[in-house]
């Protein structure tokens, strides 16, 4: 599957000036499951620290195991959320995802979930730094201030993922039509395509080495954490849009 690049290789195009900035920022990845968020943003130019409840051994950085916003707001309290310059909060998708809402609702698949973005949101507001809240499609209520898709970088998923951003701000980038469906079976039918469905097991679902190449990570061959997992462009984009905006500098 050929991947192809968009976005002038990844990089956003600002109409504010570039600046220079000394030591690497800090990064906090709140929910960060096997790290596609946090890869992103190191490639960007952060030191990434995670924070999950699982163990998650395939995270390629340091992470402290344990309740994300139990983390953050100790991290709070003590006044060490002073060490970083951007926080990136994954919380559980589930309670308002489409497949969630959808589907599963429909058969009475499933069991009830909580919702964790409105207390993620009310803890990242008191840490005063700029945020991002990542959900997928569905009934999550965050505001979409930025929507990006896998043809937008090359990828062999569509994989929408919505983005609310917290004291900063960025343009929404033309969304690029998509080049045809996601292979699998539809409802008994199968259908070819150039992306694959990056969630679940059955109805034509790609192998392990399929969803890494689509997804464009490597370094995990769970395949739960891989289609829980944001591909690294998604914040890759987004760290250097942040970074090269005036945002930092006046963080810091």
């Amino acid at each position: 599957m050929t991947q192809r690049r968009a976005f002038s290789e990844g990089r956003p195009a600002l109409a504010t000036q570039k600046r220079c900035y000394g030591p690497r920022p800090r990064l906090l990845d709140l929910f960060s499951c096997a790290g596609g968020a946090a890869v992103g943003y190191a490639r960007a130019g952060f030191v990434v620290d995670g924070v999950d409840i699982a163990e998650r051994s395939n995270y390629p950085f340091p992470y402290h195991r344990g309740d994300a916003l139990e983390r953050l707001a100790a991290l709070v309290l003590s006044g060490e959320i002073e060490r970083y310059a951007f926080v990136h909060a994954s919380p559980p998708c589930q309670h308002g995802c489409s497949l969630t809402v959808g589907t599963n609702a429909s058969q009475g698949w499933g069991g009830t979930h909580e919702d964790l973005v409105a207390p993620t949101r009310d803890l990242l507001d008191k840490t005063g730094l700029p945020y991002v809240i990542e959900q997928p499609n569905g009934r999550a209520e965050i505001r979409k201030d930025l929507t990006l898709c896998g043809e937008m970088f090359g990828l062999g998923v569509i994989r929408h993922r919505n983005f609310e951003l917290g004291g900063w701000s960025i343009e929404q980038p033309p969304h690029v039509r998509h080049r045809g469906r996601v292979r699998g079976y539809r409802h008994g039918r199968f259908y070819d395509g150039p992306y694959v469905a990056a969630y679940g097991n059955g109805g034509g679902k790609p192998s392990i080495p399929e969803l890494q190449t689509a997804m464009g990570i490597t370094w995990t061959e769970v395949r739960e954490e891989l289609t829980e997992a944001i591909p690294p462009a998604y914040t890759e984009w987004i760290g250097r849009a942040f970074l090269t905006s005036n945002v930092l500098g006046e963080a810091a």
